[in-house]
């Protein structure tokens, strides 16, 4: 299910989002992701799907890569499949940072290697599977491998092959993670810290507006050891970017905890296809 709807996907954002994403972003041009992976930093690759401008992410360990969030056509994860044999490393893991289909999707080309999430993560995809796999007819994806999705387990508690220190909060969804890989500067948001989806408040969980304050206050802590933010949609973060994002999502959050309208580049005509989410946040934030 959405953030914001009643339906039986469970995306990042309400299918009419999708749909209307082409067509308007904030303010600005789309971000331009590269039909390739992209080097971020160290050890550190990206790809952008057309689709909401979805981050694939690939991550180098000490034993192979960590495939970080694929997605989304099955044309796409296909073409990430060659971008991978092109690196000649194998692929070792996956993880996914949240329970929402676009970030729990996988291809046969990746390999049968251990796919891994939160515990908390890994439950819920577990005990919602059957409406997960409507999610991609759902959003108009197109050849995705239905019997891959949300097959994931809970992650050891000692990382197991996945480099870094997960950082889990319950923020937009049931065992969100991110993924702070300090010695290489870089920040792994999974839904949060976007400069095109706005704070998207899970309609499971009571106290959003609490969860995202406090999640909101861990990740600034481990922005402060980066250079580089990858959200799962919109551009890479660099730089002073990195601090604005985090300070749009806090301003958005901290004028819904005082009542009031957020004024946040994200929103307003150009946008059209936010506003059923963030009416749904309004509402949420006025139940409390």
């Amino acid at each position: 299910m959405s953030a914001a709807s009643g339906t039986a996907s469970f995306t990042s954002t309400t299918a009419y989002a999708a749909d209307r994403a082409g067509d308007a972003t904030p303010g600005k041009d789309p971000p331009q992701g590269e039909p390739m992976l992209t080097q971020v930093a160290d050890g550190v690759w990206v790809r952008q799907s057309e689709w909401v401008w979805t981050n694939s992410i690939v991550v180098r360990g000490d034993d192979g890569l960590i495939l970080v969030d694929p997605g989304i056509h099955g044309s796409e994860l296909n073409q990430l499949a060659d971008d991978l044999d092109r690196l000649g490393i194998p692929v070792v893991a996956g993880f996914s940072t949240h329970p929402h289909t676009d970030h729990l999707l996988w291809h046969s080309r990746f390999g049968d290697v251990p796919r891994y999430a939160t515990a908390a993560g890994a439950k819920f995809a577990a005990e919602t599977r059957e409406q997960q796999l409507e999610g991609p007819e759902e959003d108009g994806w197109s050849d995705v491998p239905l019997e891959l999705i949300a097959l994931v387990t809970p992650l050891p508690a000692d990382g197991g092959p996945v480099p870094g220190e997960i950082i889990e909060h319950q923020a937009h969804a049931v065992g969100h993670a991110a993924i702070l890989l300090t010695d290489r500067g870089v920040l792994l948001a999974g839904d949060m810290l976007s400069d095109i989806l706005i704070p998207l408040f899970d309609p499971r969980q009571d106290d959003q507006l609490g969860a995202y304050e406090t999640a909101l206050g861990r990740l600034g802590e481990a922005a402060g050891n980066v250079d580089v933010v990858v959200p799962g949609h919109g551009a890479v973060a660099k730089g002073a970017e990195v601090a604005a994002r985090l300070a749009a999502d806090r301003a958005y959050i901290d004028a819904l905890r005082r009542g009031e309208e957020p004024v946040d580049a994200r929103l307003g005509p150009h946008a059209e296809w936010l506003s059923g989410p963030h009416q749904s946040n309004l509402e949420r934030a006025q139940e409390r």
